[in-house]
């Protein structure tokens, strides 16, 4: 393994850059998994998606979870939680901590939202139909199919969105910009 006498080891390299391999390798590895559990979105939470299209999303019968109904679905993933701020009080976050927001332009259970207002305004979508929401999230939980088939998630019938120019959990930036505010507990 090791020879004293010229120190060199492992197919005649200096120790130390063995050493600084496995140290480099290890940091990447960790990094990567780091990054795939808790990187730009946030572990579970769905990225939000960036349709490149015009068309109206087609609202159709949502999938409703009431929140008399979140004890008795154990499996049910948590899509929502509640966060307390002094400014904005009791609001809605997605489970990756970022600020969701309404629109005044959509109507219940349809998104009015597309194209370049997508693009700033992502929806929250999801790939499953039963949603379930975390400690004092009260409302009606469901999703809408949008044009692009994507299933974005409803709270009490409106349409949830995230605002590009927030970056980090807890930013509000978009509050009250074009139309869009922080859904309210």
């Amino acid at each position: 393994m090791y020879d004293q006498k010229d120190g060199y080891g492992y197919g005649k390299r200096p120790m130390w850059q063995w050493i600084l391999l496995y140290v480099v390798v290890g940091g990447i590895i960790y990094y990567g998994i780091y990054y795939f559990m808790f990187g730009k979105n946030g572990g579970y939470a769905p990225a939000p998606v960036n349709p490149n299209t015009t068309t109206q999303p087609v609202a159709t019968t949502p999938t409703t979870t009431t929140a008399s109904q979140n004890s008795n679905l154990a499996a049910a993933p948590i899509v929502l939680t509640a966060q307390t701020s002094a400014t904005l009080g009791t609001y809605l976050v997605a489970t990756n901590g970022m600020t969701l927001y309404e629109s005044a332009k959509d109507t219940s259970d349809v998104s009015n939202c597309s194209g370049g207002c997508a693009t700033a305004w992502p929806p929250y979508v999801v790939s499953v139909s039963t949603l379930g929401g975390g400690a004092g999230v009260t409302g009606s939980i469901a999703t809408i199919t949008r044009a692009n088939g994507t299933k974005q998630i409803t709270y009490n019938g409106m349409p949830l969105y995230f605002w590009q120019g927030d970056t980090k959990a807890g930013d509000a930036t978009g509050q009250n910009v074009n139309g869009f505010s922080v859904v309210k507990l």
